[in-house]
C-alpha cells in the first residue's frame, strides 16, 4: 500500500463562495479524518499577499493540526525562510514541533516573489546567502544553549521534541538541489530531474545516495461513484483557477514555470477523477514506496462535495488498500 498524503494550501477564492472560516474548519476536520484513516502526512504550503487567501502561516496551521491529530506527520512545503526573523523562526518551529509531538517535518525554501520580499523589507537578491547563514543558526538555536546573533547573546527556548531537529530544503533549481545536499537533511522537489541533481550532489559531498525519487500519483485525485465526466465538469473551474494562479505567480517572478500544475506537452494529467476501482488500481501501481496524493480543498471546491468524496475513499478504497 502506498503512503497516503493530504495537501492543503487553504485558498478560498471569492468567486467560489467559500469563506476562509469554512475552509480552515474543513481542513482541520479532514486532518483528523486522515489521522484516523492511517494517512502518512499532511502537507502545508506558504504564499503571501494572495487575494484568494493562500495560507501565509504554515507553522501556525501545523500547530493547529497537531492539536486534532495523534499520529500523522505534518510537513511544511515550504516555509519561505528568508522572509522570517531567524530567531523567531527557530522559536516557531520549536513550538510547532511541540504541538505536533515531534511530528513536524520542517521544509523551507527561498521564495520567488519580489513583492513578498518588498513587503517584508528583505533583499530578494540575497536570499541564497541568507539561507546559507540561516541553516547553521537554526541548528545552534535548537540546542537551547546561548549563542551570539547580531551582537547579542540569545537563547531559543523551548527546544523542539526532535533532537536534532531535521531540516529539509525545497526547490526546483540546480542551486536548491546543491544547497540541500550540502547543508540540509533532505530535499523536497516537484520534479524528478531536480531529484536526480540532488542525488548527484549528495554523492559529490560524500553523503549517502538517497535513492530514486518515490513514485507519485497525480497532484489532485478525486474518487467518485457518480458519472466521472459530470463530476469533472463540476470541478473544472477549480482546476483552471489553480493552474492559472500558478502561471500568474511564476510570471510575476520572471520564471518559465513547468511544475506539476502547468503541464508541458505529453506529461501526465495532474487532475484525475476516478472511480474506486481505478483508485485501487492506481494505488497498486504506485506500490509500497509510492505516494497517493489528495488535495481535497483545491481552489474553492464545495466542502459538502469533499465530505462525500472522502466517504467514498474511506468505505470503497481504503479497506482494499489495507489488504
Amino acid at each position: 500500500m502506498p503512503r497516503k498524503i493530504v495537501n492543503f494550501d487553504l485558498r478560498h477564492p471569492a468567486q467560489f463562495s467559500i469563506s476562509g472560516a469554512e475552509t480552515y474548519r474543513a481542513a482541520l476536520e479532514i486532518a483528523a479524518w486522515a489521522d484516523r484513516n492511517g494517512f502518512e502526512r499532511i502537507g502545508i504550503a506558504e504564499h503571501h499577499q494572495n487575494l484568494d487567501g493562500y495560507i501565509p502561516c504554515p507553522l501556525l496551521f501545523a500547530s493547529a493540526v497537531g492539536g486534532c491529530t495523534s499520529q500523522i506527520k505534518v510537513r511544511t512545503g515550504v516555509v519561505l525562510a528568508p522572509l522570517y526573523d531567524p530567531v523567531r523562526l527557530a522559536e516557531e518551529v520549536a513550538v510547532a514541533d511541540l504541538c505536533t509531538g515531534g511530528r513536524l517535518v520542517f521544509g523551507m525554501g527561498l521564495g520567488s516573489q519580489p513583492a513578498d520580499f518588498a513587503a517584508f523589507g528583505m533583499d530578494i537578491g540575497r536570499r541564497g546567502r541568507t539561507m546559507d547563514e540561516l541553516i547553521p543558526l537554526l541548528r545552534r538555536a535548537w540546542t537551547g544553549e546561548p549563542f551570539e546573533h547580531r551582537g547579542a547573546e540569545v537563547r531559543v527556548t523551548p527546544r523542539p521534541v526532535q533532537d536534532p531537529m531535521p531540516i529539509y530544503l525545497g526547490g526546483t533549481t540546480p542551486a536548491a538541489a546543491d544547497r540541500a545536499a550540502r547543508l540540509a537533511d533532505g530535499f523536497h522537489t516537484a520534479t524528478a530531474a531536480h531529484w536526480d541533481l540532488y542525488r548527484e550532489a549528495c554523492q559529490r559531498y560524500g553523503k549517502p545516495d538517497p535513492g530514486p525519487r518515490e513514485p507519485r500519483g497525480p497532484m489532485f485525485l478525486w474518487v467518485t461513484k457518480d458519472d466521472k465526466d459530470e463530476v469533472r465538469a463540476e470541478l473544472e473551474p477549480s482546476f483552471r483557477y489553480q493552474e492559472q494562479s500558478y502561471i500568474d505567480q511564476t510570471n510575476q517572478a520572471g520564471i518559465a514555470f513547468r511544475g506539476p500544475w502547468v503541464r508541458a506537452p505529453g506529461t501526465p494529467e495532474p487532475y484525475r477523477v476516478v472511480d474506486p476501482d481505478e483508485a485501487i488500481e492506481l494505488a497498486d501501481a504506485l506500490g509500497p514506496d509510492g505516494e497517493l496524493i489528495f488535495h481535497p480543498l483545491l481552489a474553492g471546491i464545495d466542502t459538502r462535495s469533499v465530505t462525500r468524496m472522502l466517504e467514498v475513499v474511506e468505505h470503497d478504497v481504503l479497506p482494499h488498500l489495507a489488504h
